[in-house]
């Protein structure tokens, strides 16, 4: 018998009930040391003072009335979100699946309104992930991500990843834009070096294409500045947010510039939740902490720290772990081990991590974990891979 849940998940057997920073309490009373914050979501860990003063004040006054009024928290967010980033523009969202919709469709529509609707495809790349709609699985375009939901949407090329050859010979004539993530998270924690990122950016002022960025799990903080673009000092046309954005409420957004969004005018795109009072207003205090400039040092000096630590362990335990790599508290651990045995170890030391592709551990905690946590994180995970160990002697 199907159980009332759809089983699309293989979820871990445990209940947590409670959540305090970067800690989480299961229904038992364990206290687990989360350094996954709900895949990159929980950006200043649980029941941030912050974040439940803005969401119970706004739950007190007003919960929904759609977006055929004016909303003032949404206008205060896409004032600040304009303000700290390159974007003139902000449509707001329910998660990173439906910003990628919106992406995919500017894109286009911005070629159809320039008299060119022929200039359709998107060129995206192996091991991405883009969210679990239409658009989203074509542009991944893996055989995990698509088997079985065919007919796909048209209009996709993919490219194997760090393919410079393969992007030089690229016909551009019918391409609307290039989508990417800085750092790929689902494929792996593999970032993309900034030479590689200023080389797509000229790539596409060269051929009239658009940039699509998709920071939905490495923006808002994550690599120790406020988008992962900003590391390689270029900025993108159309740009996917979600999961730190809401602090863990259901919050997404596209930003664009005037431009890039010149297509969208009224009747084009619409959304029933995407931008409510509720979500808006845990979004001003989620943005009014990460994208202060003391807090995103602090961010990089603590996630220094981790990486040093993290390094020592993959040292000290040379037949679970290979090495690290990512960037800020968007980090990896890749594994000789099988990652997923590494999790579940990490279960019994009372450690959330979170695997990947390409036989990886993803390290996302809270950006405010602090360096005692970064100790006892070192620590439970250590005792999760002498556990792994002492299983295969």
């Amino acid at each position: 018998m199907i159980p009332s849940v759809l089983p699309t998940y293989n979820r871990a057997p445990l209940s947590f009930v409670k959540g305090e920073g970067a800690w989480l309490i299961e229904a038992d009373g364990r206290r687990f040391l989360d350094l996954g914050a709900g895949i990159a979501v929980n950006a200043l860990g649980h029941a941030h003072p912050a974040l439940v003063a803005a969401l119970t004040e706004q739950a007190g006054n007003l919960w929904h009335v759609s977006n055929l009024y004016q909303i003032p928290q949404q206008q205060k967010l896409a004032d600040l979100l304009v303000e700290h980033t390159f974007a003139d523009t902000v449509f707001f969202t329910n998660s990173g699946t439906e910003s990628c919709e919106l992406a995919v469709k500017m894109a286009r529509k911005y070629w159809y309104d320039k008299g060119q609707p022929d200039k359709t495809r998107i060129v995206a790349f192996e091991g991405s992930f883009h969210g679990r709609s239409s658009a989203g699985i074509a542009a991944a375009g893996s055989e995990k991500m698509t088997k079985g939901f065919g007919p796909l949407l048209p209009g996709f090329t993919h490219l194997r990843w760090g393919d410079h050859d393969a992007l030089q010979a690229i016909d551009f004539t019918d391409v609307a834009a290039i989508l990417i993530e800085p750092v790929q998270g689902e494929g792996g924690i593999r970032p993309l070096p900034d030479q590689c990122l200023k080389g797509l950016r000229k790539l596409c002022d060269d051929n009239d294409v658009l940039l699509i960025l998709d920071e939905v799990q490495c923006g808002m903080g994550r690599t120790g500045r406020l988008f992962a673009h900003e590391w390689a000092g270029i900025t993108p046309d159309i740009m996917m947010v979600a999961k730190g954005i809401g602090g863990g409420f259901p919050l997404g957004a596209v930003l664009a510039t005037e431009d890039a969004a010149s297509g969208m005018t009224a009747g084009t795109h619409g959304s029933t939740y995407g931008g409510n009072p509720l979500a808006c207003a845990v979004g001003c205090a989620v943005m009014e902490h990460v994208a202060d400039p003391e807090f995103l040092s602090g961010v990089n000096a603590r996630a220094g720290l981790f990486r040093q630590r993290l390094e020592g362990l993959v040292a000290a335990h040379p037949d679970i772990f290979e090495g690290v790599r990512g960037m800020g508290f968007m980090l990896g651990l890749k594994c000789r081990a099988m990652n997923t045995d590494v999790v579940k170890a990490g279960y019994d030391a009372q450690v959330i991590t979170v695997p990947a592709a390409d036989n990886v551990v993803r390290i996302l905690p809270p950006l405010n974990l602090t360096e005692d946590e970064i100790a006892e994180a070192i620590d439970r995970l250590g005792k999760a891979a002498t556990a792994l160990e002492q299983a295969t002697a």
